[in-house]
């Protein structure tokens, strides 16, 4: 690390292009789903959930195998998505303003909408599924694709000069180099997502609007039902076999790809005591998977890079020519760029329309909630950061320590906000100011591990080499700190809490505004005005509030967040020089 870490900010624009025209095209999407929602059906019957014991592994499979799919399916669109941005500077000025409005869109404002038209479009059962895995898929993906994107372009220039003489192929430099050396962070964003799924699997399983029922079988409905009967025994279950199948994934998924992801560190001197696991070393030991590793992965990859590399010395043997240009493809192209624009313009300027029917007091409310939902979230920022970073460094560097407190923290904050909201309710609502702390512990909560794992796989990520520099030279306290952990943990803060404040105004709408045993709890802010105007069905406070929300995080982005991002790739690289 060549400088220390210092808080300067690099200059940058506030809105180009990129951003408004994202902009534009999600206040479109909006009125669009405004516009089909209206449709929907006026009463619509949701299943019956049983309290019964005997229902519970069939809900947690159910509530797996949507998490598994969104997991699946943001994976995917992560890798392809961040790594068009990275490799390609035009695609990168498009792609990532649209992931930074993307990734504040309150999904769970998004959700009513979401649902009524899918209702309206599709099958009940097909739509709330579909609605389902879309809000679990919005809660994973962000933090996968920015950590994606950071880590190719945080590569170490020696490492891409290597891949350069080598004449690397794009399928070899992926396979060899860029996805091995986001590996580790990459599990641990994926530890992430999950945690974060069981949040948004809640609201997605139980979600009611009026005499509408959308709610799911699975965990989330369990325990949203068991909550409202007041049926203790029956949460306590819930929550016992939500527990379970973390402790499982845990022992059989995530802990063996952790140790398995050692070897892709870039020590240069081997750690004392790196992570274990008793499964992955009996897959290690495996006669079984030894023989399908041999006879069938290894010829299957072997056979891959060949076909990649003799497709790039094909292309690098064709002269360059014109001729093989398709002139009727602009000519197709262009028409339906246009009319796509027109279709967008008109859009925007119908929601200008229903906008305009809102009184100025509602948007004097607007601006109000909206201010201070932006103050309660970075609040909770400033709480996170003071506990996340120094136990996550602790976890990081100590595999002892991590041996004991992971695996407990995994499992604690696997218990989603929602399920304990009515518990928070019950015990701060006699004390002053009671439900705005009851709501900045929900928007803790939803946060705390998007950082959590980003500092521990940013402090696991620090070479041995320069921890035992940092020794011989007799750096200790904020030295230490500034000159060596910060500057190796700043790109994975970034990532963190730019998931992290996304998450917080996600988790606003939950924590802001209430229903429980037949009172409702509300406290001023965006996401308790989102859901006073679903409850109510006015849908032009709805894209008032969902885009003024929208329009923040967008702000706060480019002032702040895309300025660190910057700096990280900048100042704050791993150069092996």
């Amino acid at each position: 690390m060549r400088r220390r870490f210092t808080p300067q900010l690099p200059s940058g624009p506030l809105l180009d292009i990129g951003d408004l025209a994202v902009l534009l095209l999600i206040t479109a999407v909006l009125y669009l789903g405004v516009r089909i929602a209206v449709r929907a059906p006026a009463i619509i019957q949701g299943p019956t959930i049983s309290l019964d014991p005997r229902a519970l592994p069939w809900y947690a499979l159910l509530s797996t195998g949507r998490m598994l799919a969104a997991y699946l399916l943001s994976l995917t669109f992560g890798l392809v998505y961040g790594y068009a941005a990275a490799r390609n500077q035009t695609a990168e000025r498009l792609l990532m303003p649209l992931l930074d409005v993307l990734q504040s869109v309150p999904i769970l404002s998004f959700l009513p909408v979401v649902l009524l038209s899918l209702s309206a479009l599709l099958p009940q059962a097909l739509a709330v599924e579909l609605a389902s895995i879309v809000l679990i898929f919005t809660s994973q993906v962000w933090n996968l694709t920015f950590y994606w994107y950071q880590s190719l372009i945080t590569i170490p220039e020696g490492l891409r000069d290597v891949a350069t003489s080598f004449r690397f192929s794009p399928w070899l430099r992926f396979r060899v180099l860029e996805l091995p050396f986001a590996t580790a962070g990459l599990i641990w964003n994926s530890i992430t997502s999950w945690g974060e799924g069981w949040f948004f699997l809640m609201a997605s399983e139980a979600f009611t609007i009026g005499q509408r029922d959308f709610r799911l079988p699975g965990l989330g409905a369990y325990l949203h039902t068991a909550a409202n009967a007041g049926d203790s025994a029956a949460i306590l279950q819930g929550l016992g076999t939500l527990l379970v199948v973390v402790v499982l994934l845990d022992q059989f998924i995530w802990r063996p790809l952790l140790a398995w992801s050692e070897r892709f560190r870039l020590d240069m001197v081997e750690r004392d005591e790196p992570t274990t696991s008793w499964f992955y070393y009996l897959l290690q030991h495996s006669r079984i998977l030894q023989r399908l590793s041999e006879h069938m992965l290894a010829p299957l990859l072997h056979k891959m890079d060949l076909t990649f590399f003799r497709r790039k010395r094909r292309r690098g043997r064709t002269p360059v020519s014109n001729k093989g240009k398709n002139p009727s493809r602009g000519r197709i192209l262009y028409p339906v760029v246009a009319l796509l624009g027109i279709g967008l313009v008109y859009g925007a300027w119908q929601a200008a329309h229903l906008l305009l029917t809102l009184p100025l007091t509602a948007w004097r409310e607007v601006v109000l909630a909206t201010l201070t939902t932006f103050l309660r979230v970075f609040a909770a920022l400033l709480i996170v950061l003071c506990w996340t970073v120094p136990i996550g460094v602790l976890i990081g560097t100590r595999p002892r320590v991590a041996a004991v407190l992971q695996p407990v923290a995994q499992i604690l904050f696997s218990v989603p906000a929602t399920a304990l909201f009515p518990t928070f309710l019950l015990l701060f609502l006699r004390l002053p100011f009671g439900l705005n702390l009851a709501a900045m512990l929900v928007i803790l909560l939803g946060m705390q591990d998007y950082l959590f794992y980003n500092v521990i796989a940013g402090a696991r990520a620090i070479p041995r080499e320069l921890e035992f520099t940092a020794r011989l030279l007799q750096l200790r306290g904020w030295t230490r700190w500034r000159t060596m952990i910060l500057p190796a943990l700043f790109p994975y803060l970034v990532t963190g809490m730019i998931s992290a404040v996304g998450a917080a105004w996600n988790a606003s709408v939950v924590a802001e505004y209430a229903q429980f045993g037949g009172h409702t709890y509300a406290i001023r802010g965006v996401g308790s005005l989102i859901a006073r105007a679903t409850a109510r069905g006015d849908y032009a406070l709805l894209l008032a509030a969902t885009l003024t929300m929208i329009l923040t995080v967008v702000l706060m982005n480019r002032l702040f967040w895309h300025r660190l991002y910057r700096m990280a790739e900048e100042r704050y690289k791993m150069e092996m020089e």
